[in-house]
């Protein structure tokens, strides 16, 4: 068996990429002030490195009938800069779903974010996480405190 590449280990033992401001969570759930919405928030810690910009890119996903996840297309974000590893940022984006047709299953959604450190051009870390609840202090929650791994929007 092959050792992986000393830059992999290196990175795969990487504390901040278990640190437990690493986390996304689904803030927004087609609420009346969000109507066939849902609203993405991530949270990351930073290094402490002020040469660092740190990026979230936050994604849709809809169960299928596979009963698998696909990413749900036009519910996409890109990458966001939030700002430098001098500490621990959070940010969100809210996405409008168009519904089912009438009579058709409702959506069940989740999100993804994936997450990177850079200085200059070069990603210095990374890691991608799928939604989960139970998280503090979610800005922009609809209603206040809010929090969910998934979303139904019917």
């Amino acid at each position: 068996m092959a050792a992986a590449p000393a830059g992999a280990a290196a990175r795969q033992a990487d504390p901040i990429l278990h640190d437990k401001r690493l986390w996304t969570t689904i803030n927004v759930c087609d609420t009346v002030g969000h109507p066939d919405s849902i609203g993405i928030r991530g949270s990351m810690p930073g290094d402490g490195d002020r040469t660092e910009v740190m990026f979230m890119r936050f994604q849709v996903q809809l169960f299928g009938s596979d009963a698998r996840w696909h990413n749900l297309d036009g519910a996409d974000s890109g990458f966001v800069a939030v700002g430098s590893a001098r500490k621990a940022r959070q940010s969100g984006n809210t996405f409008t779903i168009t519904p089912p047709r009438p009579g058709a299953a409702p959506y069940l959604l989740r999100g993804v974010v994936t997450f990177e450190w850079r200085e200059g051009d070069e990603v210095v870390r990374h890691a991608r996480r799928g939604t989960t609840a139970a998280h503090a202090n979610t800005v922009g929650s609809d209603p206040a405190g809010f929090t969910s791994a998934t979303c139904m929007i019917t």
